[in-house]
């Protein structure tokens, strides 16, 4: 392809701010990509590719070495992986690599893990199993090889640059992305790719008010943020605290409450399946609630017996392009969710029949041919699952997974914890017992379901109300099934939970405010005595958002009106709800400007932005979305550069 001259001045160049996963996996994608897209240039002067990022390189922030050794990850480490394999479909090269589990091997058959780990991490290492779910810590040094494996493979030509400092500016002068860093270093460069990762806010106006009316009252409110980075140290031992929340954000408070505070799990003598606390006497009292009113369910510990189920087949690609060809408006809870649940309960009931059919009545091409025919939900549908499954326990309950709490009911704190605890240690025992692996195979349905909400998202198809209401339910729903804790971490809690320091206070959690303290009900709870306690914890991220973000780049492109917070409206021009993200080109994450157009040479990729894609890592085989989404971000990089420049802004 012909190019324009690249500039005397310096050779073409891009800036990466967030060296992270995310800023990693499109670095590998450019490394990948570059000799068949920009072989021309590498061969003159060259691609100079810049990472800016305060925390450790390839690991970043999240998944940074410094931080506690009882954090884990909730995924084992054979199903964590940076690079793309034979399954991927994307347009770019496929350049495999180790996935953790193999690096896991290699360091230990032909490494010296003392050396590269220290020895904590090394006696993890050597005890390391492909079903084990190892440490943050040990993951940072996983990632961190990804990185310089990656640098490694750079052609000739493109040279990689990291900086460890903050990227607190971009400007735009002439032709020239300018990126200023904190270090007083100033970046020239083509293009930009905001990989930011999840973003720290200021805090809501109401969550200003109620740290403010909390601390006048003399009580303490810790609002929501990374919880390895809360001051923990503001809850005295003995007192009760409310944690609002039950997701990842709260698992990691209860390790770093208890387990951080010198308490010690063990084996129950009563129970083999169980664990018990030992106290060490710096505990608080937890009681804790969302609105689903149960932990996360665990992640499945074993593989699928009957083979990855042959997906799509309910909501394929084909079936999404005609949604986003029709125009829209596209409602999801009529037109969408019956497909994609229908492609849940294909998974469900693939692995059942081809892993258990000792399980099942008839075979599979009945059953498959029945449940194509039957639409969801309805009366045949049911008979047909009765029919064929004669186990209750071996029918998917959608409504069961999305509310577990659902028909509880107590009259007070004390008479629910055991039926709570009943609930979660029934989920769990499914999750780990090899019996109901169907529900991996749902959880593998999952993610091919996931993969087309995002299409349809980014496709401007679905009605105001639909991105409003049910893609903000999908998506907690997705996150409770597949992003759940290990069930060793759900073991911990239901120690804690049976020796009294964390209870759960049910589903449809409500906190109010007054001299007495924070009060919770629930509606599990319905007519009892509120919980009364001196200290409230909002157990979760931040909600993101553009316009509060702390983030002085992006804080500082918003504020000069150069990135666009997506704002959903009703058809009447109604506001519906501020989602916070930043508004991208779904095809290539390139930003969208205040006229409607898109500036071609900047991006952004991650949790901050619009396109929800699922992990920043996935699991090796899955033809996994991040992967695909990485290859695009990066090949539309590389157009950007100097040979295909028509104009800095142009339509969408």
């Amino acid at each position: 392809m012909s190019r324009d001259p690249v500039p005397t001045h310096r050779a073409p160049a891009v800036v990466v701010v967030g060296a992270g996963p995310r800023g990693a996996g499109v670095l590998e994608r450019l490394v990948a990509g570059a000799p068949g897209l920009y072989g021309d240039v590498l061969a003159g002067p060259g691609l100079d590719v810049h990472l800016v990022d305060p925390h450790p390189a390839g690991a970043g922030r999240i998944w940074r070495h410094d931080q506690s050794s009882l954090l884990a990850m909730n995924s084992m480490a054979a199903d964590v992986t940076m690079f793309t394999d034979d399954s991927v479909v994307c347009e770019g090269p496929i350049a495999p690599g180790p996935s953790f589990w193999e690096w896991a091997q290699q360091l230990r058959t032909h490494g010296d893990p003392d050396a590269e780990l220290g020895p904590e991490l090394a006696a993890e290492l050597a005890a390391v199993t492909a079903s084990t779910f190892p440490t943050r810590r040990l993951q940072s040094h996983y990632l961190e090889f990804v990185l310089r494996e990656v640098i490694a493979r750079a052609p000739d030509g493109l040279r990689v640059h990291l900086h460890r400092t903050v990227a607190t500016a971009l400007d735009e002068e002439g032709a020239d992305q300018v990126v200023a860093l904190a270090d007083g270093t100033e970046l020239r460069a083509d293009t930009v790719v905001l990989a930011s990762g999840h973003l720290d806010a200021t805090p809501t106006d109401d969550e200003r008010a109620l740290a403010a009316r909390a601390a006048e009252l003399g009580l303490r409110y810790l609002a929501p943020e990374q919880t390895t980075d809360s001051d923990l140290s503001v809850i005295a031992p003995g007192e009760t605290v409310l944690a609002r929340g039950l997701g990842l954000a709260f698992v990691d408070l209860a390790v770093l409450l208890f387990e951080g505070r010198g308490g010690r799990f063990g084996p129950d003598p009563d129970d083999p399946d169980a664990l018990r606390y030992t106290p060490s006497g710096r505990e608080p009292v937890l009681i804790a609630g969302s609105p689903r009113g149960s932990t996360y369910h665990s992640k499945t510990h074993y593989q699928l017996r009957g083979g990855r189920p042959p997906l799509p087949r309910f909501l394929p690609p084909e079936t999404t392009d005609a949604l986003i060809a029709s125009g829209g408006p596209v409602d999801v809870a009529t037109q969408v969710w019956p497909l994609m649940a229908k492609e849940i309960g294909w998974g469900w009931y693939h692995e059942l029949f081809h892993g258990h059919p000792d399980r099942v009545r008839g075979g599979w091409d009945e059953f498959a041919a029945a449940w194509a025919d039957t639409p969801h939900g309805s009366p045949e549908e049911a008979a047909l699952v009765v029919d064929l499954v004669p186990d209750p326990l071996d029918r998917l309950d959608l409504v069961a997974l999305d509310r577990p709490l659902e028909g509880v009911t107590a009259p007070d704190l004390a008479s629910l914890q055991p039926m709570v605890r009943e609930r979660i240690a029934e989920d769990l025992r499914r999750h780990v017992d090899e019996r109901h692996t169907p529900h991996l195979g749902a959880f593998v349905a999952m993610l091919s379901v996931y993969t087309e909400t995002t299409r349809l998202d980014g496709s401007g198809v679905l009605s105001p109300r639909s991105r409003a209401r049910d893609l903000p339910w999908w998506r907690s729903f997705f996150n409770s099934v597949a992003s759940g804790p290990p069930g060793f971490r759900v073991r911990e809690l239901l120690a804690l939970s049976r020796a009294g320091y964390l209870q759960f206070l049910g589903a449809g959690m409500d906190v109010t405010l007054d001299e007495g303290g924070f009060r919770a009900t629930s509606s599990t709870l319905a007519g009892a005595e509120p919980v009364t306690a001196p200290v409230l914890v909002d157990a979760r991220l931040p909600d993101p958002s553009l316009s509060r973000t702390t983030d002085p780049l992006l804080a500082g492109l918003f504020a000069r009106g150069e990135a666009v917070e997506d704002v959903l409206h009703d058809d009447d021009g109604t506001p519906l709800r501020n989602t916070g993200l930043l508004s991208v080109r779904p095809a290539d994450g390139a930003l969208y400007t205040p006229g409607g157009g898109v500036h071609e040479r900047r991006f952004a990729v991650g949790p901050h932005t619009v396109v929800k894609v699922a992990g920043a890592f996935t699991r090796p085989g899955m033809n996994a979305q991040s992967l695909r989404y990485n290859d695009a971000v990066a090949r539309a990089v590389l157009r950007s550069l100097p040979g295909e420049r028509s104009g800095a802004v142009s339509a969408a």
